[in-house]
């Protein structure tokens, strides 16, 4: 492509905010400054937008097997929703099969991607069986652009399930191999024992989703993991902080000086505990893991995105239909397909509940959304900022952009949204990914199978020093 600017707009960044044109050539930013000559270039008037980096999600299932079922959402929809949303870029989970290869699980997550994304993208690696091959392959990820693996702590019985001992493991060698560790922090072993317990009652309902996963055993699992990095002399990420206990724990590592990174989504500021307890079995709607929370818990993670014990928001979308497969836990809840859409209105969400309420400034949300997950997770300077040389990723932002959401106006590939009758004020008027329009006025224009790998590298930063 050729040169494209940007004009009338003001530049939002992590760092600040000004008045200025930002000039586009061959998809990378060439110049951001004052009254940049227009002569011949095609020329967007961003006047009354703000004009971001694109928002990086680096959260997502697209296409993933759970629970004998398949996420909603396949590489297509899935991008074309959090396009809708403003994210340019997503970093995606690539499951390990049982007996498979973290090379395996690569190569199969690129054939979903590749001829399906509208945007960029990359992959954490998910160790489910670190055997002895494993652990010698584990280091060759880095050199296939991958810099971060996640473990699971939760789910135990199931594949996804890992034992303290392989997770500290992981820690170990991951940090010689200059990849992060991520892990979904809840005590397995507990909340098997309270959700067989809870049957053996006859309690089946969603609200036992929750009812079975309490703070303490997300506080317990976060603190238990934080420690095990400790030991091991590894950075950790903790994703989808839920409440104030587990955080509590994030925040005392942080003043003990280790590098923690932690990540909180929008579930968990839109909807609460009570939308568990919906009439018949609307909860199963909101069923997702870590379980929505009682809104006590959220002045303390307003704060953690302030003060930056939390850096991160990702959207954790995970969306299953609710007939035929939210359905499968009818009679059980522990058969409900956990997991909710989000990527399309996490963004939306962060800036009506958080900005517009005065809770985050501007800059704030652009280094939640963007920049921070660039930096955290290896993209960085390529993506998350607006600068000369990074990749022409822009969302022109409308501040003052009133929707409402209904599953008729979604672009995922889902029977229903939590969101639902939602409205939202401020959202993306037109999103790009490296130049190419992806997005405008409500529509996604972007062609499938346009979106590229985005390789990744690592390398630490002390948890404070990325700030919000």
């Amino acid at each position: 492509m050729g040169e494209l600017l940007f004009t009338g707009g003001t530049v939002v960044t992590a760092e600040g905010s000004y008045r200025a044109d930002v000039l586009v050539e061959n998809g990378s930013i060439s110049a951001v400054g004052a009254s940049i000559g227009s002569d011949g270039i095609e020329t967007v008037d961003a006047s009354g937008l703000m004009i971001m980096p694109g928002f990086i999600d680096a959260h997502t299932h697209m296409d993933m097997p759970f629970g004998g079922t398949m996420t909603a959402d396949d590489w297509a929809t899935g991008t074309e929703a959090a396009a809708a949303g403003g994210t340019t870029t997503i970093i995606d989970f690539a499951l390990q099969e049982e007996g498979g290869t973290l090379a395996g699980a690569f190569d199969a997550w690129t054939e979903k991607a590749r001829d399906r994304a509208v945007i960029d993208y990359g992959f954490h690696v998910a160790i489910t069986d670190l055997r002895d091959d494993i652990k010698a392959e584990l280091p060759s990820l880095a050199a296939k652009g991958v810099a971060s693996v996640k473990i699971f702590m939760a789910y135990k019985g199931t594949p996804l399930y890992t034992e303290d001992d392989d997770l500290f493991e992981t820690l170990q060698l991951s940090k010689d191999a200059g990849v992060l560790v991520l892990v979904h922090a809840e005590n397995g072993d507990a909340i098997a024992k309270l959700q067989q317990q809870a049957l053996a009652r006859g309690d089946t309902a969603p609200k036992f989703h929750a009812l079975t996963r309490p703070e303490a055993v997300e506080a317990e699992a976060t603190n238990r993991a934080i420690r095990l990095a400790e030991v091991a002399g590894a950075p950790i990420l903790v994703v989808h902080v839920s409440c104030a206990p587990a955080l509590e724990a994030i925040h005392l590592a942080h003043e003990r000086g280790q590098t923690v990174y932690a990540e909180t989504c929008p579930q968990y500021f839109a909807f609460e505990y009570e939308d568990l307890a919906r009439e018949g079995f609307e909860g199963a709607k909101y069923v997702c893991s870590p379980p929505l929370r009682d809104p006590s818990n959220r002045p303390a993670l307003w704060n953690g995105l302030k003060t930056g014990d939390l850096q991160i928001f990702g959207s954790d979308h995970c969306a299953f239909n609710y007939e035929g497969q939210k359905e499968l836990g009818k009679d059980d809840f522990t058969l409900i397909p956990n997991g909710i859409p989000g990527a399309e209105e996490r963004a939306m969400t962060l800036w009506t509940l958080g900005v517009r309420e005065g809770k985050l400034s501007e800059n704030q949300f652009v280094a939640a959304l963007s920049t921070n997950q660039a930096r955290i997770y290896g993209a960085y300077p390529r993506k998350g900022t607006l600068a000369p040389g990074a990749d022409a990723d822009i969302v022109l932002w409308d501040p003052e952009l009133s929707t409402t959401a209904t599953v008729d106006n979604r672009h995922g590939n889902v029977d229903y949204t939590p969101y639902e009758g939602r409205s939202f004020t401020g959202g993306p008027a037109a999103v790009y990914v490296r130049g190419n329009l992806v997005y405008k006025d409500g529509e996604v224009v972007g062609e499938r199978g346009s979106g590229r790998f985005v390789e990744r590298k690592f390398t630490a930063t002390k948890g404070l020093e990325v700030r919000v």
